[in-house]
This record gives C-alpha cells, sequence and structure tokens, in this order.
C-alpha cells in the first residue's frame, strides 16, 4: 500500500512540471499560462527507491463561488482531503504571495502532513525567498527546480519516513491476489484484473457531457463538470470497479473541427486525447442527442475504427427528449448509414446527468471488449471460407483464376485473419468487403474493426527453379550395361 501526495499551489508555480519528474513522463500539460491543469490528475510516481502515487492537481483560487475558478478550488481542496501528504509549492522567483498565506492557512486545518517547497529555486535570486517562507508556518521550505530537477534528493528525505509509516501499515493487511486465467498465448482473450484493468477511452465533441457520464459511473464528483465547453484539458484517467469489472476509465479533451483548433492548449489538449484512445481497448463516443452524428462525430467514430479499436456508440442527455422511440429508430438509422465500417456496433442511450442507462453502457462495453477478444479456429474458417467460394467465387481477372487455398487467424484485438490466394493484389474490395461481412455475421462479431490480409501463397513445389542435379562419377560405374 503506498501513500498518496497531492501537489499543491497558487497557478504556474510548476505543479505539473514536478508531477511529469516524479511520474517519468510527460503525462500533465505544461505551459507557461496559467490555470492550463484543470483535473486531478493520477500517475505512479517514482522517487529513487520510493514508489507512491501522486495528484497533479489546479491552481488554487480564491473563488468561492459557482464559477469555474470556484469548482477547481473546491476539487483541489477535494484531493487535499483524499492524500495522506500534500506537497504545497510556492513560486520562489515571486516570493510569498497573500494568496500564499490564505492556502497555507487552509492547508494547515485539512491535512496533517504538509511538505512546504519553493520551486523554481535555482540561483542565488531566490534565497530570499527561502527565508521568507518560513513565515507560512509549515516548517523548512525544501529548495526545488522541477524543471531541472534540483533539490529531489531534499524531497526524496522527507518522504522516506512518510512511506515508511505506511509500509508498516501495509504489513499488517493481507495482499490483494489478482489472478489471470488467460493461457499463455498472448493473444489470447483476457481477465481484467486490477492490475491490468481494462482501459477505456470516453471521447467526443465538446460539452457532450464526458466528465458528467464517468462521475456519475465512479459515484463521486471527480471529474470537473459544468456548462462551459472545453472544461477538459488533460486525458484524466480513473479506476473503478464498475458492477466487478476492473476497468480504467479516460476522460479526454473535447475533439472540435481541427480548422478550428488554434491555441497551443488545446492543440495539446486534442493529442492528448487521441493518445488515449491509441492506448484504449474499448473507445465509447459519447453524442450529444439534440446534435448527433455531426460531422467531428464521424471523424472521431472513423479514427477509433482505424487504431483498431473496440467501438461503442453511447447518446447522452436522453433525460430531455420528448418522443423516445422515433428518435431512436432514426438513430439506428443515421448510424447504418453514416458508419457502415462500424455495423453492429453497440448504440446505447444513456442519462449522464440522471445516471440511466448505465447498465445497458456496461454491458455494451462488455461485449464489444469480448467481440473484440473473439478467436476462431482455422479448422472453422477453412470450412467458412470454402462454403463462401462456393456461394460467390472471385473474379477472375484477364481470364486467371483467383484461389483461395486457406485462411487462418493470426491475432485479435482487433481480430485480424490472413487469406493465402493466388494474385492478391487483383481481388478486388468488393470481394474484401463480402468476406469481412460474411465474418462478421457468421462468427457474431459486429461493431468490431476486422483486418484482412491477401497474401500471396506461392507455387509451393520445392523443386521447382533448382537445376537437375548431374549424376555423380560413382553412379557412372555401378550403372548396369544394357549390353549385359
Amino acid at each position: 500500500m503506498s501513500f498518496t501526495l497531492a501537489i499543491v499551489g497558487r497557478p504556474n508555480v510548476g505543479k505539473s512540471t514536478l508531477f511529469n519528474r516524479l511520474v517519468g513522463k510527460k503525462l500533465a500539460l505544461v505551459d507557461d499560462q496559467p490555470g492550463v491543469t484543470r483535473d486531478l490528475r493520477e500517475g505512479e510516481a517514482r522517487l529513487a527507491d520510493l514508489r507512491f502515487t501522486v495528484i497533479d492537481s489546479a491552481g488554487l483560487e480564491e473563488a468561492t463561488d459557482d464559477s469555474l475558478q470556484g469548482r477547481m478550488r473546491r476539487l483541489t481542496e477535494r484531493a487535499v482531503e483524499m492524500a495522506d501528504v500534500c506537497l504545497f509549492m510556492i513560486d520562489a522567483r515571486q516570493g510569498v504571495l497573500p494568496a500564499d498565506e490564505v492556502f497555507a492557512d487552509i492547508l494547515r486545518r485539512k491535512n496533517v502532513n504538509v511538505i512546504l517547497a519553493a520551486n523554481k529555486g535555482e540561483g542565488h535570486a531566490a534565497d530570499a525567498t527561502i527565508l521568507e517562507a518560513y513565515s507560512l508556518g509549515l516548517g523548512e521550505p525544501i529548495r526545488l527546480s522541477a524543471e531541472h530537477g534540483e533539490g529531489m534528493g531534499d524531497l526524496l528525505a522527507t518522504l522516506r519516513p512518510i512511506h515508511g509509516a505506511h509500509e508498516e501499515r501495509a504489513a499488517l493487511a493481507a495482499p490483494e491476489v489478482d489472478v489471470d486465467v488467460s493461457d499463455d498465448d498472448p493473444n489470447a482473450p483476457r481477465t481484467p484484473t486490477h492490475a491490468k484493468p481494462l482501459q477505456i477511452a470516453v471521447v467526443g465533441r465538446p460539452n457532450a457531457g464526458k466528465s458528467t457520464l464517468i462521475n456519475q459511473i465512479i459515484g463521486e464528483e471527480r471529474l470537473l463538470t459544468g456548462p462551459e465547453a472545453g472544461i477538459t484539458r488533460d486525458a484524466i484517467s480513473v479506476q473503478k470497479d464498475w458492477n466487478g469489472v476492473p476497468m480504467r476509465i479516460f476522460d479526454t479533451a473535447g475533439m472540435r473541427k481541427k480548422a478550428k483548433v488554434q491555441e497551443k492548449i488545446e492543440k495539446l489538449s486534442v493529442t492528448d486525447g487521441l493518445r488515449a484512445v491509441k492506448f484504449a481497448e474499448v473507445v465509447v463516443v459519447l453524442l450529444d442527442v439534440e446534435i448527433p452524428f455531426e460531422q467531428q462525430d464521424l471523424r472521431i467514430a472513423d479514427l477509433a475504427e482505424r487504431e483498431g479499436r473496440a467501438v461503442v456508440l453511447a447518446v447522452n442527455k436522453w433525460d430531455v427528449e420528448t418522443d423516445k422511440q422515433i428518435k431512436l429508430k432514426k438513430l439506428r438509422e443515421d448510424f447504418a448509414r453514416l458508419l457502415p465500417q462500424l455495423r453492429g456496433a453497440p448504440l446505447v442511450t444513456v442519462s449522464a446527468k440522471t445516471g440511466k442507462g448505465l447498465e445497458r453502457l456496461h454491458q455494451a462495453i462488455i461485449r464489444a471488449h469480448e467481440v473484440w477478444n473473439r478467436r476462431v479456429t482455422t479448422a472453422q474458417l477453412n470450412r467458412w471460407l470454402t462454403g463462401m467460394l462456393e456461394q460467390h467465387p472471385p473474379p477472375a481477372p484477364g481470364g486467371r483464376r483467383i484461389k483461395m487455398r486457406y485462411m487462418t487467424q493470426v491475432k485479435t484485438r482487433p481480430p485480424a485473419f490472413v487469406v493465402m490466394t493466388s494474385f492478391p493484389d487483383q481481388v478486388p474490395a468488393s470481394y474484401s468487403r463480402y468476406l469481412v461481412n460474411g465474418l462478421r455475421e457468421d462468427f457474431d462479431m459486429p461493431g468490431t474493426p476486422i483486418r484482412l490480409t491477401l497474401r500471396d501463397q506461392g507455387d509451393k513445389n520445392p523443386y521447382k527453379g533448382r537445376k537437375k542435379s548431374q549424376p555423380s562419377k560413382l553412379s557412372k560405374h555401378l550403372k548396369p550395361n544394357r549390353g549385359d
């Protein structure tokens, strides 16, 4: 059981820079513009031999109302209450500001273990600020430079006693053991465990309700929400046992048309969301019931399919729809017409606000993941291929008959198949679609991306092209005389 460290402080003091250094990856967005981070981001930190959980938080603002800054502050205060130890960062270049004094007083009341750190402390210019930091009443400040990695040894020495206390408590608890029952085949279906949970990315246009949906799933106000479009910037992940299935759910920034993305922060946010799609197993494309299947929705769904991810379409704000039956019929017709590459993928209606439809969404995710892991034996595939060829033989371009000899599945996640055939470059795309659609229907693989590769088997005669061997001198002597 590792301890949890929350990094808090005013905007632009370097919290995300330190977070990235501790986790060893550029997970959090970093920019000179203050207020980039808005949500809570967790990561597995490593500092020398210490392993712990670190939380990057939004900059503490003095707002206490329901404005965006006020909601960000409440979320950060919640992170302080969740954490075992709080690292309060100030800017050593700017000195101790009145806001720092206010927040220091709040931290003393909310959290017992508070560590004070003066970031951007490289050089002699910060000496005066280090002395001034004692006035905050939080003990001796640690002098850091998150950007250059200075002061990490002092931070390690401060965290080590806290880590030791948690190790002692962990020794008294029974260890949790996860058993993966998958076989040794790396492409075989796996059972999600706490160590390797089912990875889900929720994507969509801005203000579709992605953060609200995830908050409803996990049962707490973990992600920042509100009526403003584009609140989420980082791809934030939360872990949850949803109906007994360990899952890691990624909340992503809303993706607008590329031409409309001008600001650097939004470009970084979209890039972060695309990375979350690549690491996900199931992608939930969240649509707005009032304006579903907009051009950007189609691009996002197509992106998930091209990346080879299992796709579930969820239509949000279903609670405000009046004529549900007519709307649902139109949604299914538009889905079949606009996204034929995802034919058969689950389409569910949900309300992130009320929580209605979450059970259907959970079932659709599990079903999509199961199909994404589907494996078909070679014997089944070749019997199926024989029937497909008899029903609809491949064309004979230029009078040359195309012979498809056998078929096998080479991988799962997504299912990928290879057909050994003559003249693979002359097989029309329509015939490949005929085979893919047949695989979907006959082997119950609706909606999942299917990869079909046509490969030239070549001539299997092992003696073709080899020169005729010359008889040896010994064979000449042993050759019988026909006159005998």
